[in-house]
């Protein structure tokens, strides 16, 4: 059985106030640890009113602390934000406090519009050309100070937190593989190169002290519910929120709505049906479905789900029926061939 993890953004809905967000997101991060979920990733966005996951370091931290089992990680942190032993002892003080259950999954974009970018990282080209480099210095400040070694990360040093790196496009996946890293791919609003990184990934791959064979985990947007209808209804909270942030206009999350046609025009309409084309919405017969058809074409060693939507109540109930029809899935082929090579 393919292994199902969890990506959350601690979405903030109308109404709502960031503490209600993170409440709600330790809520899932549980009720995914009950239902046997392998992780529990959060996601660094920054100027976004309707994401409460800025400061995702404390974010793990507050929902690794309300769990018990489940691995916690950044999916993912945006290294060129921050310097590596800022990174380094911020993770290294997860792993100390949470051991065997840190996660830490890099990328290279800002994760926010140009202002806020500018405010945090100054000087911005430089900042992602140096993101190699940046993720060798993190490895290396993880590893065993060696003698006479001046620059440590403590906590940090010693602990080999399992590091991840992310991807929208080819550039992370090729990456990964001269590294020897396991590869997240965001197919849930990017998937156009998705089949040209996996394929570089892992064709490419070079074996690592971390891994051995390629780990490729792909993230699809899933929401299931009674029935296709309702399903649907809920998915339109996501659907207005990519409307607004391509307006330039970003905010909470909103309720759903019955008409999206109403909301949105047909170029619009369009371009994020394809940015959300690997969303499986629907019954649990229907996405049971979409997802058997998926992981046949693509063959990821693991899938992560996420579900930005206005309900909690209606996060918690896709998780459910979500959990119900895994053991229904026929494992890709690649995916049991690799099982020994989980990360």
């Amino acid at each position: 059985m393919i292994q199902f993890s969890v990506l959350d953004l601690c979405p903030i809905p109308e109404g709502a106030s960031a503490a209600d967000a993170l409440h709600h997101s330790l809520a899932l991060a549980r009720k995914a640890e009950a239902l046997g979920f392998c992780r529990f990733w959060l996601a660094e966005h920054h100027n976004m009113p309707g994401i409460a996951s800025a400061a995702t370091a404390v974010v793990i931290g507050y929902v690794a602390g309300g769990t018990s089992r489940i691995r916690v990680g950044a999916g993912g942190v945006m290294l060129p934000n921050h310097s590596p032993l800022v990174i380094a002892e911020q993770f290294g003080t997860l792993a100390a406090l949470y051991p065997g259950r840190i996660d830490l999954g890099l990328g290279r974009a800002p994760g926010t519009d140009l202002l806020a970018a500018r405010a945090m990282r100054r000087n911005l080209a430089e900042a992602a050309e140096r993101f190699p480099q940046d993720v060798l210095e993190l490895r290396a400040l993880f590893a065993p100070a060696a003698p006479g070694q001046r620059l440590r990360a403590v906590p940090g040093e010693g602990l080999q937190v399992p590091l991840w790196l992310l991807g929208s496009s080819t550039f992370s996946a090729q990456l990964a593989a001269l590294l020897g890293l396991p590869f997240a791919f965001a197919s849930h609003f990017a998937p156009e190169l998705m089949a040209q990184a996996l394929h570089l990934y892992r064709t490419r791959f070079e074996p690592s002290a971390q891994l051995e064979r390629p780990y490729a985990m792909l993230t699809v947007n899933v929401l299931a519910a009674a029935t296709d209808a309702e399903a649907r209804r809920h998915f339109t909270s996501l659907q207005q929120s990519f409307v607004n942030l391509r307006r330039g206009v970003p905010g909470r999350v909103p309720p759903p709505v019955d008409d999206m046609d109403a909301r949105w025009s047909p170029g619009e309409k369009a371009g994020i049906e394809q940015a959300l084309r690997h969303s499986f919405v629907g019954s649990a017969a229907t996405v049971r479905r979409g997802l058997q058809e998926f992981l046949d074409a693509t063959q990821p060693d693991e899938l992560m789900i996420t579900a930005h939507v206005y309900d909690q109540a209606a996060r918690l109930r896709s998780l459910e029926i979500v959990a119900e029809l895994r053991n229904e899935l026929e494992p890709a082929a690649q995916g049991e061939a690799l099982a020994a090579a989980r990360p």
